[in-house]
């Protein structure tokens, strides 16, 4: 009785080993790994090598409580392409929590299966600055803070004062809101500098977001003009007053403009006659003991900058005598020059007279031997 219960155990076994194991080796469903950003759109393929009418079946391994992807309802998955072979998917409008390890399913005896991991990106923000209130005094230090929000995995933040990139100090943020600090020592070349922060991101396209910053500094240059006015006064005595005018330019884009002049003259006190107003410099009447260096300071609450201008004043009496001395020696060089003209006319004359008949010779012995 046991040699029989045996020997059928033994028929049973081989009878079911014979039946599950197919008759070709069973290949799993080939898939692919995607990325994609928040807001775009994923494809997700399962494909078999060949057909044995089994179905196919795309589930989420992250959220098995849900049951099957179909069974979610959820409008933003459509079926994409469905064959014997072949069962593609997609999901619009991908939000972070649709990143995960995704499954195709093939029902088989046994089921064979093949994951696919979607990799979903956070798009940055387009960062903003901060730190930067009003014009910065020259030789000051600002410090600029790009800040950009929502980016996975984190972005890199980038500066760029025009087109040259500068290096900025990343804060570490375990979460994806990213931020950078950029310290300037800024001078006067600085003044309307563009100063950028760009964000580098695989969603994003080479320079698709960035931020820009224009610095303003109180850059002051000093310069003059001279302006003449005559004025009414004794013939004798033609003096002319005359204005400096500090003229002083910067950006137009910076809003502190000068808030106040000083005028001085260097080594020494400012003539009696000269009246300050502002950016003007006012002579009454002009005398050589203007004669100098005068100085002109600007400031406009958080810089200056100062410039000179050499006043020479000449009497114009001096110069008229000074001119009619020269008419006078070129009307001499004149009167030298045609008497010796007139020298010579007569004595060319009173050569021709005494030699005439010897010239009257010569001039019919020229015309006989042209003639013959």
């Amino acid at each position: 009785f046991l040699l029989l219960f045996l020997l059928l155990f033994l028929f049973f076994l081989f009878s079911s080993i014979s039946i599950t194991t197919p008759p070709f080796q069973l290949i799993p469903p080939v898939t692919s790994d995607e990325t994609v950003s928040v807001g775009g759109t994923v494809t997700l393929t399962c494909r078999v090598a060949e057909s044995d009418n089994s179905s196919l079946q795309w589930s989420n391994t992250a959220q098995l409580h849900k049951a099957l992807l179909f069974a979610l309802r959820d409008h933003r998955i459509q079926l994409h392409r469905s064959t014997s072979t072949e069962l593609s998917i997609t999901i619009d409008d991908v939000q972070l929590s649709d990143e995960g390890e995704y499954t195709c399913s093939i029902f088989t005896m046994p089921v064979r299966t093949a994951r696919a991991t979607v990799t979903v990106l956070g798009v940055p923000a387009k960062p903003h600055i901060s730190g930067f209130e009003s014009a910065v005094p020259e030789g000051d230090k600002v410090t600029l803070t790009c800040t950009s929000t929502g980016s996975k995995p984190p972005a890199r933040l980038i500066w760029y004062r025009g087109d040259q990139e500068l290096e900025g100090e990343d804060r570490d943020d375990p979460t994806y809101n990213v931020s950078s600090e950029l310290t300037l020592e800024v001078n006067r070349h600085d003044d309307g500098a563009l100063v950028t922060c760009a964000v580098d991101h695989p969603s994003l396209a080479p320079g698709d977001k960035r931020s820009e910053l224009s610095v303003q500094l109180p850059s002051l240059c000093v310069s003059f003009f001279l302006t003449n006015v005559p004025v009414t006064g004794p013939l004798s005595r033609s003096w002319f007053s005359k204005c400096l005018f500090c003229r002083v330019s910067h950006d137009i884009s910076v809003p502190h403009r000068p808030m106040s002049y000083l005028w001085r003259k260097k080594d020494d006190l400012l003539p009696p006659m000269a009246k300050a107003d502002g950016a003007f410099l006012r002579f009454e009447r002009l005398n050589k003991s203007d004669n100098g260096v005068y100085l002109c300071h600007a400031d406009n609450g958080i810089g200056s900058s100062e410039g000179e201008y050499a006043l020479l004043v000449q009497d114009p009496t001096a110069m008229l005598a000074s001119s009619g001395v020269d008419h006078a020696v070129i009307g001499g060089v004149v009167a030298v020059i045609v008497f010796i003209l007139l020298c010579l006319l007569i004595v060319l004359g009173r050569y021709l007279i005494r030699h005439k008949e010897k010239i009257l010779v010569l001039l019919l012995t020229s015309i006989k031997m042209h003639l013959f």
